[in-house]
């Protein structure tokens, strides 16, 4: 899943691939943001990203699209 995160007062979001589900993803999120702690979450190289909840400006999930390889010819 490709989750993308905004940060208050950051030029550029964050982008990163995880391993998660989108349920086990939403369920991370839900529970950082519910605790009012800190968001950790791996991506799929084994990085980590950590961000304090109450810098988030917004976190966007979305499923993995397979990028499209070489060229078509429209008939």
């Amino acid at each position: 899943m490709e989750v993308k995160i905004g940060v208050q007062y950051a030029p550029r979001e964050l982008v990163l691939e995880s391993k998660l589900s989108s349920k086990d993803l939403a369920e991370t999120i839900e529970e950082a943001v519910s605790g009012g702690g800190i968001l950790r979450l791996e991506d799929d190289k084994g990085r980590q990203v950590i961000v304090p909840v109450e810098k988030l400006a917004y976190i966007e999930v979305a499923a993995q699209s397979p990028r499209p390889v070489g060229f078509t010819a429209d008939s």
